[in-house]
């Protein structure tokens, strides 16, 4: 069953919630997509917006 969240709009915050979901949850970005139903676009957008991306081997953005 998916997870629901409210995802934070503020570019910062959205960015730390994302990275802490990433280390106490989820193995990849992948998977974070898949259990909250975000929207993947929406969300590497913004944090773009900021200068960061996602990096895989350390599964944060950075």
């Amino acid at each position: 069953m998916a997870t629901f969240y409210q995802l934070p709009r503020d570019p910062v915050m959205l960015l730390s919630f994302v990275n802490t979901q990433l280390r106490d949850k989820y193995h990849s970005f992948d998977d974070f997509i898949k259990a909250t139903q975000a929207d993947r676009e929406a969300v590497t957008s913004t944090l773009s917006s900021i200068d960061y991306v996602y990096d895989s081997d350390l599964n944060q953005f950075v």
